[in-house]
C-alpha cells in the first residue's frame, strides 16, 4: 500500500495483493461461480437470499408491510447470504444473480419460476404482483418511480463512496472523504427540501420509493449508518428526519429490518421461515 498522496497509476492495473480492505480476500475482478453450492429452498412461494445491508433491507421491510396489509401470499422464507464469507459466490446464488450481489428473490409461483435480481427491480416486481405500494393516481405514480431510481443512482455515492472511505477504508484520505462528504450532504438536502412540502417521497402515500430510501438515508440521519450523524450534522435535515424517524416507527419497518441479520441490539434473525420467528427475535431482543 503506498501513500494516496505519492500514488501513480501503473500503466496497466493488476489486481493489489492486500489493499487493507476487509473484504480483499473475497473481492476479485472477474464474475461467475466460486465454488457449488445448491441454494436452499423453503415451502413458500418466495424465496428471499439476502443480508440485513440497506439494499436487503428494502425487500424484507416491503415483504412484511405486504404481510401486514394483509397480503398472505406475500409470504416469504429469507436465507441469509453471508458476503463475508463470499456465500454470494456460490453456483446457486449465481444462479439467480450472475451479479452476485444481494438480494436475489425467486418466484416459485410462477411458470416457470421467476427470478430477480437488483433491490430496486424487486421492489418494483413485488408491489406490481401484489397491486400495492404504488400509487394509482398517474402523477404520484410517477413520483414514485422517480424517486425509486433516484436511489438506486444516488445510493452508491452514500454506500461505495462516502460510507467506504469515512468507515470502512483502511486509513483516513482527505481528498475521497471530503468528495463524497460533499455529495451526500447536497443528496441529504435534495430529500429533505422534498419532503418540506410531501408527507413521503410520492406525496401523501407511502410506497417503494419510501422503502427505498429510508434503509439507506432513514438510517444514515437517525444514526444507524456509519456513526456519521454528527460528522455530517443531519440535525440541519430538520423534514428529512423527522420522516425517517416516523417511518422507524412502522411495525413492518422494525420487523424487516432485522431480517438476515446476524447480530443487533434491536434483534436480528439469520433466516426466516414464519412471522413467529421474528416475533420470537423481537421479543429475545426487548
Amino acid at each position: 500500500m503506498t501513500d494516496d498522496k505519492h500514488y501513480t497509476p501503473p500503466e496497466i492495473w493488476t489486481t493489489p495483493e492486500d489493499d487493507g480492505n476487509q473484504w480483499a480476500s473475497i473481492n476479485r475482478p472477474v464474475s461467475g461461480a466460486t465454488h457449488e453450492k445448491a441454494r436452499p429452498v423453503g415451502e413458500h412461494g418466495l424465496q428471499l437470499y439476502s443480508l440485513a445491508t440497506p439494499n436487503g433491507q428494502k425487500v424484507t421491510i416491503l415483504l412484511e408491510e405486504l404481510l401486514a396489509a394483509g397480503i398472505t401470499e406475500a409470504e416469504y422464507d429469507a436465507w441469509l447470504i453471508n458476503i463475508g464469507e463470499g456465500d454470494q459466490f456460490s453456483s446457486g446464488f449465481v444462479e439467480v444473480n450472475p451479479n452476485s450481489k444481494i438480494p436475489a428473490l425467486v418466484d416459485r409461483t410462477t411458470t416457470p419460476e421467476t427470478k430477480l435480481f437488483e433491490s430496486g427491480s424487486i421492489l418494483h416486481y413485488l408491489a406490481e404482483k401484489f397491486d400495492a405500494f404504488i400509487p394509482k393516481a398517474p402523477h404520484a405514480k410517477v413520483a414514485c418511480y422517480n424517486w425509486l431510481f433516484w436511489q438506486m443512482g444516488s445510493a452508491p455515492y452514500l454506500g461505495g463512496g462516502f460510507g467506504h472511505f469515512y468507515h470502512y477504508a483502511p486509513y483516513p484520505m482527505e481528498y475521497p472523504i471530503n468528495r463524497f462528504s460533499m455529495e451526500i450532504k447536497r443528496q441529504l438536502d435534495v430529500l429533505d427540501k422534498h419532503l418540506a412540502e410531501n408527507t413521503y417521497m410520492a406525496g401523501d402515500e407511502y410506497s417503494i420509493a419510501d422503502i427505498a430510501i429510508w434503509p439507506w438515508y432513514g438510517n444514515l440521519v437517525i444514526n444507524n449508518s456509519y456513526n456519521a450523524a454528527t460528522f455530517l450534522q443531519v440535525h440541519e435535515y430538520t423534514h428529512l428526519v423527522a420522516w425517517a424517524e416516523k417511518i422507524a416507527q412502522r411495525p413492518a419497518v422494525k420487523r424487516g429490518r432485522i431480517v438476515n441479520r446476524t447480530s443487533g441490539d434491536e434483534g436480528f434473525l439469520e433466516n426466516r421461515h414464519s412471522a413467529k420467528d421474528i416475533d420470537d427475535a423481537l421479543k429475545a431482543a426487548s
